[in-house]
């Protein structure tokens, strides 16, 4: 555990927390406001979410080479996150713009 220095842990626990506390809060958006299209963002933000655990488990293990792999994981999760959450943002664009018409 000695990859990272103490207050670069705290920053990447905190926004592991803080990217899951968004999750939840998009989520129960969508459910208050009755907007299921929402929904979709909140299930679009977990490959960015298993992007950033790959990283902390890399570092975590002191960046073993054994786990090297987990930076191919992280890379591509990234991609895939950044895709699935432009496909939710045009999902609830495009339900927006069918409710006011």
């Amino acid at each position: 555990m000695n990859a990272l220095s103490i207050p670069t842990w705290m920053v990447h626990v905190s926004s592991v927390i803080e990217w899951m506390a968004a999750m939840w809060f998009i989520w129960t958006y969508g459910e208050v406001t009755g907007d299921r299209s929402w929904r979709i963002l909140s299930y679009g933000m977990l490959p960015a979410l298993v992007s950033a655990m790959c990283a902390c488990t890399w570092h975590f293990f002191d960046n073993d080479l054994s786990l090297s792999w987990l930076v191919t994981v992280q890379a591509a999760m990234t991609v895939v996150g950044n895709c699935t959450m432009c496909g939710a943002g045009w999902w609830i664009w495009r339900s927006s713009r069918q409710t006011s018409v």
